[in-house]
């Protein structure tokens, strides 16, 4: 029986990414392991690996993770200044689902949604 699913993304450097996870998105650092790192919010926990030579115009990086209260969210976000996809601000969409997305540093992109 399958419980549980943690993503695995690329990053280029790992000060960068925990800043971002942690400053902007309040994650918080679970294991540093040299070139892999374990940050965690709530239940959701995201791993990453080094890939010093990624170019971030070309990674298809990418995660969807729901959630309760996504204007309480979203909101939060804006008001540190987090920058909102320019494509993809807090939107209903056809399929039942309220959503956003943000790009890392490293054009990971993450969407977060809330069923309607």
């Amino acid at each position: 029986m399958l419980t549980q699913i943690h993503p695995k993304l690329p990053m280029r450097d790992k000060a960068t990414t925990k800043s971002y996870y942690v400053d902007q998105l309040q994650f918080r650092e679970i294991s540093d392991y040299g070139d892999y790192l374990i940050l965690q919010k709530d239940t959701i926990e995201i791993h990453f690996f080094s890939f010093p030579t990624l170019n971030p115009l070309e990674n298809y990086g990418q995660v969807y993770i729901r959630l309760d209260e996504i204007e309480t969210f979203y909101q939060s976000l804006l008001d540190r200044k987090v920058a909102i996809h320019p494509n993809a601000p807090l939107t209903e969409k056809p399929w039942g689902q309220k959503e956003f997305a943000l790009l890392d540093p490293d054009h990971n992109l993450l969407t977060f949604g809330q069923s309607i």
